[in-house]
């Protein structure tokens, strides 16, 4: 059974049709990156499968583990393993990350009939993987996000997605924003996190995260739909050529 399956999508917000007949398939264990120009439709991909409200379905179905996603709250999607790292993340004043990120990990321990963990076990599930992202203690007091360089956010994200274990993981240009050293720590946690039952969207405008987690598929995604797929060369040919000769398949 494929993690997500996506057909015929069409896709518009406040009334403007962003998707156009988005056909894409994830596999367990597979991780695909989705590139693309500004303005076409990457990001309200993600947003979508997140269950953001002002992203329109005029046609199309998305299943995720066989099930139609779309009739699924956000909440829903949430504790049946889906993650969406931001793009843009929100600061959240008054709450730590450390608060947020209990609550969050028990909520899907309810969801999955689990028992919920302890403060000091739940601590110790943090700071295995914090530590793995360059992150301290303190840093896990600190409100989440407030005063947080990009990379931090960044980091934070997929901090969350390293603690919740989502089935399906999508990751909205979770490069942005990255120093060298960020970046290699950040790939490092993605690579981690890869085993047979996961799988991964990665959103990105440039190849240099894929070359550090190379993905089983690249995908181009213009004009609202998926126009053309392959590996890591195809990746290295956007980088060096740009879209421009693409615009003659996306038409």
């Amino acid at each position: 059974m494929n993690i997500l399956e996506i057909s015929n999508l069409h896709v518009a917000v406040m009334d403007k049709p962003i998707l156009r007949g988005l056909e894409l398939e994830l596999k367990p264990g597979e991780v695909h990156a989705i590139m693309g120009p500004n303005g076409s439709g990457k990001s309200t991909l993600a947003n979508l499968l997140a269950g953001r409200e002002e992203c329109q379905v005029t046609a199309g179905s998305v299943f995720y583990q066989g099930e139609n996603l779309l009739v699924m709250a956000p909440e829903e999607r949430a504790g049946k393993g889906l993650f969406l790292g931001f793009q843009n993340p929100v600061e959240l004043p008054g709450i730590s990350n450390v608060r947020l990120l209990k609550e969050a990990f028990n909520a899907r321990q309810r969801h999955r009939g689990l028992p919920a963990m302890d403060a000091l076990a739940f601590r110790d599930h943090l700071d295995q993987r914090s530590k793995r992202l360059g992150l301290s203690g303190e840093w896990l007091l600190r409100p989440v996000n407030v005063g947080f360089s990009g990379g931090e956010k960044k980091r934070n994200e997929l901090l969350q997605m390293m603690v919740l274990e989502p089935r399906l993981a999508i990751l909205d240009e979770i490069d942005s924003g990255l120093d060298i050293d960020a970046l290699a720590l950040v790939a490092e946690g993605i690579n981690a996190m890869r085993d047979a039952q996961r799988s991964m969207l990665l959103i990105t405008h440039y190849p240099r995260l894929l070359d550090l987690v190379h993905p089983d598929h690249v995908h181009v995604l213009m004009e609202g739909r998926i126009i053309l797929s392959g590996g890591m060369a195809l990746a290295q040919d956007l980088e060096k050529q740009g879209y421009g000769w693409l615009e003659e398949v996306a038409t």
